[in-house]
């Protein structure tokens, strides 16, 4: 099922991001999060199997098909609307976005936790889990009713003339940056996609963690990475941002030797957790504002929505899978941060050709936005 939602984001990238181009960022702001919104309190409210037979489980595959088209364009749609609405200090602005997913996430985390304790196991898999997605759908119609407030991208109405066809636009004439921009992106998804999706259990089946500590170190983790790309963020105002990339992908190839010592079964795991994730901070502070400067106006939404759901799709989604297939292959309990190393050096080469899209300072890598 998780698999399904990352496939389903390059698709929803496509179209939102091509509605985006056309017609502007607020109908793609307001319909992506009002479709999620609604999927999810679906979700929540869904029959049992008992009730609906295979009903349920279809429907839920469609919800959650659903929620995975439109997230693949609610990040790159608030990345673009981010640089266009506040140009001179879009670093920042970028990193609060990722800070509020960071947060969201947070949120998710000890929603989750709190629904264990509270409820016995078999009370939470016949209703507790619900409680999560209505949680979540409350939050999604807050949102909705703060985003009607907001006005269009002031650099999309000032645009002379839009895009006729942005996706076949981006393709044809922005191939080059369709390509740097997954690479400045590959670091970011293969952590994320190993850290969340791989790590925790593996702690606990391979490493043998307990569960406990475990949950710790990664809230840890969470909370000290929130923290370090605000700050990048920050400086990516004022820095050489392709430096400050390449700086925090030299940086995270430290998770090689920290992960040593937690194969070792180090006492010290949420500390260790917490530097990898003070390294990593800096690329995922820092790329949000690279690729959204990367391609002009007319085709922003498209090429942030193609790039990044590229790198999220293939090293994200599938790095649970390529960790475990590594292990059992080698039987080498480090296969976790080869591969974050080898998504982290795709990064470390993208910073060398950056400067060719633009002067290498903290806000020139903006093309023309015609």
């Amino acid at each position: 099922m998780l698999a399904l939602g990352f496939l389903a984001r390059p698709i929803g990238g496509v179209v939102l991001s091509w509605i985006g181009d056309r017609y502007g960022r607020k109908p793609v702001f307001l319909g992506s999060l009002f479709a999620t919104t609604t999927a999810t309190i679906l979700i929540g409210l869904l029959p049992s199997y008992e009730s609906w037979g295979l009903a349920a489980p279809l429907l839920l595959i469609a919800l959650r098909l659903i929620q995975g088209i439109c997230l693949g364009g609610e990040l790159p749609g608030a990345l673009t609307y981010a640089v266009e609405a506040a140009p001179k200090r879009e670093g920042l602005a970028c990193g609060i976005i990722i800070l509020c997913v960071n947060a969201g996430v947070l949120v998710a985390t000890l929603v989750n936790l709190g629904v264990q304790h509270v409820f016995a196991p078999t009370d939470v898999a016949a209703y507790g889990w619900r409680i999560a997605f209505l949680l979540g759908g409350l939050i999604g119609c807050i949102s909705y009713l703060m985003r009607r407030t907001l006005e269009e991208s002031p650099e999309f109405i000032r645009m002379h003339l839009v895009a006729s066809n942005p996706a076949i636009e981006l393709l044809r004439d922005h191939s080059r940056a369709i390509v740097t921009a997954a690479a400045v992106v590959a670091a970011v998804g293969g952590f994320n996609g190993m850290l969340y999706g791989f790590v925790p259990v593996y702690l606990v089946q391979s490493l043998h963690y307990s569960p406990a500590l475990v949950s710790q170190a990664m809230t840890v983790a969470l909370l000290v990475s929130s923290a370090g790309l605000f700050v990048t963020a920050w400086l990516g105002d004022r820095l050489p941002r392709h430096l400050v990339l390449r700086a925090g992908a030299i940086v995270l190839l430290l998770v090689l030797p920290i992960w040593a010592l937690i194969v070792t079964g180090s006492e010290h795991l949420v500390i260790l957790l917490g530097l990898l994730s003070l390294a990593f901070s800096i690329s995922s502070g820092i790329w949000p504002s690279i690729v959204a400067t990367i391609f002009p106006t007319r085709v922003r939404f498209s090429g942030i929505a193609l790039s990044y759901n590229i790198s999220v799709t293939l090293l994200s989604g599938f790095a649970p899978l390529a960790a475990s297939m590594m292990i059992e292959r080698s039987s080498n309990l480090m296969a976790p941060a080869y591969y974050v190393a080898f998504c982290t050096l795709i990064t470390l080469a993208s910073t060398f050709v950056l400067p060719s899209f633009g002067r290498p300072t903290g806000t020139s890598y903006r093309p023309r936005t015609a």
